[in-house]
């Protein structure tokens, strides 16, 4: 329920494919981008979550591959929604890169630049059974999310 202690490759997996494409993205922001006016709590938990979820996602051996069962199903699903996160990000470096390209839905979900990766983490948190990982998730979630809901809402004001 806790959590095993012990390094984890598939966590580290999954922060390789999220950092990768944000760190390339820091050379290729949206025209018109900022983070001024960002809400402090947002930030905050924001901030937080994100030292929480890389910190869960390395140090329980609980995500790692198993025996296969049907609770394998939530590693696989956490896994295809990186993996849309990745489809996601080629497609925000192929088009024009506009604000309205960052924060744009894809397949249906809105904002997936932020929402991908946050279910994603949940969902590894619900394989591996660890409640920390949940909670850290959650609250990236609150502060990511939020920030991203921020953020469209202003460029839909200036449009």
């Amino acid at each position: 329920m806790f959590g095993n202690f012990g390094f984890s490759y598939v966590g580290l997996l999954f922060l390789l494919m999220l950092f990768i494409p944000n760190m390339i993205w820091l050379h290729g922001k949206p025209q018109g981008y900022t983070c001024n006016k960002e809400n402090k709590i947002l930030l905050f938990f924001e901030r937080s979550g994100e030292a929480l979820t890389c910190c869960c996602s390395l140090v329980f051996s609980d995500f790692n591959i198993h025996k296969w069962s049907l609770w394998s199903l939530w590693l696989i699903a956490a896994f295809m929604l990186m993996i849309l996160y990745e489809v996601w990000w080629v497609r925000y470096f192929r088009s024009k890169r506009k604000l309205s390209d960052f924060y744009s839905s894809f397949l249906g979900i809105p904002l997936a630049g932020a929402t991908l990766p946050v279910i994603a983490f949940f969902m590894l948190g619900i394989y591996g059974k660890v409640v920390y990982m949940l909670i850290a998730a959650s609250i990236l979630g609150i502060g990511h999310i939020g920030i991203h809901i921020q953020h469209k809402n202003s460029i839909d004001i200036e449009d």
